[in-house]
């Protein structure tokens, strides 16, 4: 009842938030995202050129934190994404089902980091969390953070399938522990992807993580995200339980395909597709 309490507390707060300025910082947190067995690599350079194409056509408004896609992509979007301050985010480790042996989901995420890659995305094994084998977790985590050297690690927690705020919050810490820089809410493959609760749990986790450790760790919310309204809302959670210093491309992403378009659009008070 608390936490219901305290979500309609904040859920009332995000639509006094819903303003231009929140907007754009949304909008500069945003990992713009294709991953659809359809890709090929002449959309993915037309997505990527839509990016380098975004500082003329809107001066005034900050571009995009990451182009998001699959593996194989990684080397189009390196080729031809000409904006420094956007990175390269690739989805790797088996996405989005994680079904794969350890060895090739480093090898693949090697791989991507080799390409040009400034971020990986994995999921975590639920196939080994939801039997208790928290060991291969750790394992796995572990051992693709240290692979991709550098390289940002995300740590998908596929929330839709822990269900219990305390098998969230021990995902969370798990993958913390374990060397994730950000931890994400969802693939966007399965129903039901991000929502505010998971997202209050997960980041009261990195809250205590922070405590514990001193580390300020990543959130991102993804899946199902489209709306600016809620957009304000996962920001809104940010900023009540984790703090302003938190809104920020460094420390939070929006995992995302239409909702920067439907940002824009409020941004510039007339529908567009831009991307």
């Amino acid at each position: 009842m608390e936490a219901k309490h305290r979500l309609a507390e904040i859920k009332a707060l995000a639509s006094q938030n819903n303003n231009s300025e929140w907007q754009e910082l949304a909008f500069s947190c945003i990992d713009l995202t294709t991953l659809n067995a359809t890709d090929t690599i002449s959309h993915v350079k037309a997505f990527t050129e839509r990016v380098n194409d975004f500082e003329n056509d809107y001066p005034n408004l900050p571009n995009v934190a990451a182009i998001c896609v699959f593996p194989n992509m990684v080397r189009t979007v390196k080729e031809n994404l000409q904006d420094d301050h956007v990175n390269i985010a690739a989805v790797a480790g088996g996405f989005p089902g994680s079904m794969s042996f350890i060895e090739v989901k480093v090898k693949e995420a090697q791989m991507a980091v080799d390409y040009g890659a400034d971020e990986i995305d994995i999921v975590l094994p639920l196939w080994a969390f939801l039997d208790d084998d928290d060991v291969i977790c750790r394992e796995e985590v572990t051992t693709i953070k240290q692979a991709i050297g550098d390289a940002q690690l995300k740590v998908i927690l596929e929330t839709g399938a822990l269900a219990e705020p305390e098998k969230i919050h021990q995902a969370s810490f798990l993958a913390m522990e374990s060397g994730a820089d950000f931890i994400k809410t969802s693939t966007g493959k399965m129903t039901p992807a991000a929502t505010p609760e998971a997202a209050m749990e997960m980041c009261l986790a990195i809250k205590n993580f922070h405590i514990k450790t001193g580390k300020k760790i990543g959130f991102k919310p993804a899946g199902g995200i489209s709306t600016t309204k809620d957009a304000i809302l996962y920001m809104t959670i940010v900023n009540e339980i984790l703090g302003e210093e938190w809104l920020a491309p460094s420390l939070f992403r929006i995992g995302a395909s239409r909702l920067a378009n439907n940002l824009l659009s409020n941004l510039i008070n007339e529908e567009i597709k831009y991307f």
